[in-house]
């Protein structure tokens, strides 16, 4: 058994996710712990909700509420949501978390005293109609890397270029919309990466098996331009972590607060301890401390490609230059953006189908298949409501649901609601467990890799294998004259039907969990041999027939939907 630290991007407070948000982290990682945990292996999966930054202080003020009280709201909000999703965290934090302020705080210490902090005495935008000087997202405008005409004063989202608001083309504040900006001098602390680019880079070369996506992007910020930069990590805000705390190694820095890229994935840790102090764990340390046994994690993280640049570089040299014995990450899965009917999903412009309007209309795993096995691995992929409905109707309702009905209609009709006896497995049989033998290996090597919809399409051929057998075999024909023969057939269908049911999990686990439950069985071991998984349910045990497992969707529902959900959300 092995041990395996899994932590999801954490998404913003500002008001609930759309499907790409879902798909570009949180979803692949869920699957990802639950195949593991499938496996027998001790996992360890985090997200929290990121509450600090621009993002919380504007969607607070939108809202007409104190920002911790939004905050607090959102949170359970999320957090219900991600269970409607059957998201399997281990514990679901908070970024303004005490933990988490008290351990961004002693990183910001311990990088001090490494000289890897400076203070900086720089311009900054400042807003003459809003009285106030803005933080980097306070501020948008066309990007001059892209043309982008709604890039944010640190990153266009479209290109994913790192910026400086006044680097943009015909800049605004996004508090009142005014063009009235001036520069003027504050003091800041800077993050200095420059001095650990050396450090960095060696560790970036000896991640070969990462995606190339994800390694791509890191070199893209070593190297480009002038290379690796500094990084402020300080804001003027009031909601965050405080700059100026009791023990800090620098003064006159009240009214800041560290910037959110800053703390947001040092709460990966503080999660960890959220997790012990909520009574769910006994020792956090063992998975996140080299000198308190973790040193046999694997740590793997999720998330959208915007995201890689921070967690590649900036997290790192936080985690690197606290001199600490900090777990650094193993491996970075990335993935590249899900767009919306020739669109992009938005959260801030409210462009898309949201996590909660997704689960108003169908059960979490109709989207969960969906959505996995389109995941934007290699490229950017699309969201279409012809293809979600083809893919559910075929996939999950032809092909899966289908066989479950059959068979377990079948024995019912002619043998009773359990395991038949009588007869024995010939060649066709033979030939079903030795092309599933290979299939459930190929499938786990795609899951081991976490290839994502290379694994759906393993899962696929494997449900498809069980009912190709089913028309071959045509034991409604074969009970006709050999009733034994049939029985046997129909024996090996309903021991397929918990084994699917086990592979399924981590795709679908509603449907993995009711079709358990109907064949009254609650063994989920993993198969290590198909042969031997295709004998759990003996001879005479119990089953009942289910409901319909996946319903398909009609036209008219599809182009209801269609219209209802055209992009935006008002």
């Amino acid at each position: 058994m092995a041990r395996h630290l899994i932590t999801s991007a954490i998404p913003y407070i500002n008001g609930i996710k759309h499907l790409g948000n879902l798909v570009g982290s949180q979803l692949p990682a869920d699957l990802y712990a639950r195949y593991l945990r499938g496996r027998g292996h001790e996992v360890l999966f985090l997200c929290a909700t990121d509450e600090h930054g621009t993002p919380a202080e504007l969607a607070a003020a939108k809202a007409g509420k104190p920002v911790d009280v939004y905050c607090a709201e959102m949170h359970a909000v999320q957090a219900e949501i991600a269970e409607g999703f059957r998201l399997s965290f281990d514990h679901f934090g908070r970024s303004s978390s005490a933990q988490n302020h008290r351990l961004t705080q002693a990183f910001a210490s311990r990088l001090a005293e490494a000289g890897l902090i400076r203070e900086v005495t720089e311009k900054q935008m400042y807003s003459v109609a809003d009285g106030r000087f803005l933080p980097d997202r306070y501020i948008e405008g066309t990007c001059p890397n892209c043309g982008y005409d709604s890039a944010r004063g640190d990153q266009c989202d479209n290109c994913t270029k790192q910026l400086d608001p006044w680097e943009l083309i015909n800049p605004r504040s996004v508090i009142s919309g005014s063009t009235e900006l001036e520069l003027r001098e504050t003091r800041h602390l800077h993050l200095r990466q420059s001095a650990m680019k050396a450090e960095l880079e060696a560790w970036i070369d000896s991640k070969t098996d990462w995606p190339v996506l994800t390694t791509s992007i890191a070199r893209k910020w070593l190297n480009d331009g002038e290379g690796l930069q500094d990084r402020g990590i300080t804001r003027d805000l009031h909601w965050g972590v405080p700059v100026q705390y009791e023990g800090a190694p620098w003064q006159g820095m009240e009214g800041k607060v560290f910037y959110v890229w800053f703390d947001a994935p040092i709460e990966y840790i503080a999660c960890a301890q959220e997790w012990v102090d909520a009574g769910k764990g006994a020792d956090w340390e063992r998975w996140w401390r080299t000198d308190k046994g973790a040193g046999d994690v694997t740590y793997t993280q999720f998330m959208g490609k915007d995201n890689v640049p921070f967690h590649t570089l900036s997290f790192p040299v936080t985690i690197l230059g606290s001199g600490e014995p900090w777990k650094l990450v193993d491996y970075i899965k990335s993935f590249n953006y899900l767009n919306y009917d020739g669109g992009q999903f938005s959260t801030s412009r409210g462009r898309g189908v949201f996590m909660d309007q997704a689960l108003s209309i169908l059960p979490a795993d109709y989207w969960r298949w969906w959505l996995l096995s389109h995941a934007p691995e290699s490229s950017d992929s699309e969201f279409t409501w012809e293809n979600f409905q083809a893919s559910v109707n075929k996939d999950l309702a032809d092909v899966l649901g289908n066989l479950v009905s059959r068979v377990t209609k079948f024995c019912r009709s002619k043998f009773g609601e359990a395991v038949p006896a009588g007869g024995e497995l010939g060649e066709r049989e033979a030939a079903l467990i030795a092309e599933l033998d290979a299939r459930v290996r190929a499938y786990e090597t795609a899951m081991d890799a976490m290839e994502v919809r290379k694994s759906a399409i393993e899962l696929r051929a494997i449900w498809v294998a069980g009912n190709e057998y089913l028309q071959s075999a045509a034991p409604w024909t074969v009970v006709k004259t050999e009733p034994e023969r049939a029985a046997a057939q129909i024996r090996l269908a309903l021991n397929l039907i918990r084994l699917y049911a086990v592979l399924s999990r981590p795709f679908i686990p509603d449907a993995a969990a009711s079709t358990m439950a109907a064949m009254g069985c609650d063994d989920w071991t993993w198969p290590e041999g198909i042969a031997q998984a295709l004998k759990v349910l003996p001879v005479g045990h119990a089953f009942q027939t289910p409901d319909v497992l996946f319903r398909k969707i009609t036209d008219e529902e599809r182009a209801d939907w269609q219209a209802r959900f055209a992009g935006r959300r008002d």
